[in-house]
């Protein structure tokens, strides 16, 4: 690394800790109006390019990640801002495919900082909280795609919807991922509750493209999108995933989508879900290129799927034993683990590494994991907000009983010891689950370790 690349990691390093200082993503403000007054004195960065906004409940990053992967095949500069990030910061704000450089980030940062002051002392004189991370983030994005500049820029919500800072922009197509219980404390304690306010996203002129939806989580998508007069595309009956066959490293797709049917489509991810994921995205692209009346041509199609990745999402980071990491932090998103693992995985025996977060639902994860689970290793990640080792492994207990659950202060001993298991056994499976944050972490110490040379 250059002097200057290693001058600004420092300085990329001091942009983050400053954003950590402020109220975190686990606490964010219901408003919206501190974000619109910030970009405002920005000069509106967020109108500077055509937006496509993703809400949901799981499946919104590796969502967003192939709608990007598909625009930017068609020769289209993007802009992909996703949460919470895997293990670099950076990864949060993408431009043209690659994380932005510590340069960029520093660049925009002091672009951005004396307006976020303003507005903070503003908030102070008015008795409010300053500028949260999340909501600082939000502008530095929009504020990094109008520098680049982008041609369009596909943005997931942080939480909720219609209170997200991110809805400060009006986009032209609002996606929407599967709506389920999560958050309860924040959006809802039902579906109806939660997907009333991700609905909030759908604005006068945009288009709504949504996955199949629970019937509650349905009706409150078509009452939002009736009042802004928003068309809806609906998935079974605008669009589907016709057919999707285990393949080496991923699985073959045939989808019917708004123009058309696209065949033999290969996608390099696991699990049924990651197949749906994908017909609503070639649903968004179609209707953001063509307001789904054209037909996406082969090459772009095939090139932006097969190139997609989603790290986190049932990601290999090991061999001999496997070893895989998947961000599944909630009981939807540990049905779809469990039901991926059972079609594109043949192991015998699985053990579990586990740690959840204190506002999320880990009996309902444990219940969905314990029918498959040989054992299971329960730990704790660097976040404050995990659920302390010695509770988590009394509330599996109580669901699994004792001789599954063994408990481990340390991640990295939960982690070698499940190893160390696989390896004495035949066709024996290491699973990292529970949390973004662990999954991150456990990425981190597969590469130092080289676990997959």
């Amino acid at each position: 690394m250059s002097e200057h690349e290693d001058e600004y990691t420092e300085q990329g390093r001091a942009v983050y800790e400053a954003l950590l200082a402020r109220t975190g993503e686990g606490a964010p403000q219901p408003r919206l109006e501190p974000t619109r007054r910030t970009l405002d004195l920005l000069g509106d960065p967020q109108r500077a390019f055509p937006i496509i906004q993703l809400a949901g409940t799981n499946g919104k990053t590796s969502t967003s990640r192939m709608i990007e992967g598909i625009l930017r095949s068609y020769g289209l500069r993007t802009g992909l801002f996703t949460s919470p990030h895997l293990v670099h910061f950076n990864e949060r704000i993408v431009v043209d495919g690659e994380p932005i450089s510590n340069e960029t980030l520093v660049r925009n940062w002091e672009d951005i900082q004396p307006y976020v002051n303003m507005v903070d002392l503003e908030l102070e004189g008015a008795g409010e909280p300053a500028l949260t991370f999340f909501e600082v983030l939000t502008v530095l994005g929009f504020a990094v795609f109008a520098d680049a500049p982008v041609d369009v820029a596909v943005v997931e919500v942080g939480m909720g919807g219609e209170w997200d800072s991110t809805n400060v922009a009006d986009a032209q197509i609002a996606v929407f991922t599967p709506i389920d219980l999560d958050h309860t404390n924040r959006l809802g304690k039902t579906i109806s509750e939660i997907a009333r306010t991700k609905a909030g996203i759908i604005k006068p002129a945009a288009t709504v493209v949504t996955a199949a939806q629970h019937p509650d989580a349905m009706a409150q998508l078509v009452n939002a999108a009736e009042l802004s007069e928003a068309p809806i595309i609906a998935q079974g009956v605008d669009f589907e995933l016709i057919s999707d066959v285990v393949a080496v490293g991923g699985q073959v797709l045939n989808v019917r989508g708004r123009a058309g049917v696209y065949s033999d489509l290969y996608l390099p991810l696991y699990g049924d879900h990651q197949g749906q994921n994908a017909a609503v995205a070639i649903a968004a692209v179609e209707t953001f290129l063509g307001n789904g009346l054209q037909r996406l041509s082969t090459d772009p199609l095939t090139e932006g799927l097969t190139e997609v990745e989603s790290p986190g999402r049932l990601q290999l980071v090991g061999i001999e034993p496997t070893v895989l990491v998947d961000a599944a932090h909630n009981p939807h998103g540990a049905r779809s683990l469990a039901a991926a693992l059972g079609k594109y995985f043949d192991f015998r025996e699985i053990v579990f590494v586990l740690g959840v977060l204190s506002e999320k639902d880990a009996e309902g994860i444990l219940e969905v994991l314990a029918p498959i689970a040989q054992r299971l290793h329960i730990t704790t990640s660097a976040s404050t907000r995990s659920i302390p080792v010695d509770e988590l492994a009394d509330r599996a207990r109580a669901i699994v009983g004792p001789a599954l659950v063994h408990s481990y202060d340390n991640l990295e001993d939960a982690v070698f010891e499940a190893r160390d298991w696989a390896n004495e056994g035949e066709s024996r499976l290491v699973v990292v689950t529970g949390s973004v944050v662990l999954a991150g972490e456990v990425v981190e110490l597969a590469e130092a370790n080289g676990w997959k040379k």
